[in-house]
């Protein structure tokens, strides 16, 4: 499948989220809760959607890639709660040292309000 020039992805650490853009609008995010513990710190990603006129053109997995890619280079551990990000994540081996295991604490933290 070809890139569009159109779709990009932004970091919105603000909103705790990475926007996929087509132009200038969103049409889907990866959501994650910074998280803290003593051997460093981690981005739950607990979250992923796409809007539902966009699914099947490969979007999701451009949003996947571009917000783990941004988290690895951030040093910080991936912590994939989100059933598509796991699912991305299986068979990347390239990801296999820079995530780390949903734990109780971590889905404690995403079901507490920010």
């Amino acid at each position: 499948m070809p890139q569009d020039a159109t779709i990009t992805v932004r970091h919105a650490p603000d909103r705790h989220r990475y926007e996929l853009l087509d132009g200038g609008t969103v049409v889907g995010e990866a959501h994650y809760r910074p998280f803290g513990t003593p051997a460093g710190p981690q981005r739950i990603f607990f979250h992923t959607t796409v809007d539902d006129d966009r699914e099947g053109e490969g979007l999701g997995s451009r949003l996947a890639a571009a917000a783990l890619e941004d988290t690895v280079a951030a040093g910080l551990t991936i912590v994939p709660v989100c059933p598509f990000v796991a699912a991305w994540l299986r068979g990347r081996e390239e990801f296999a040292g820079h995530v780390g295991p949903v734990r109780p604490e971590h889905l404690a933290a995403v079901r507490r309000p920010e």
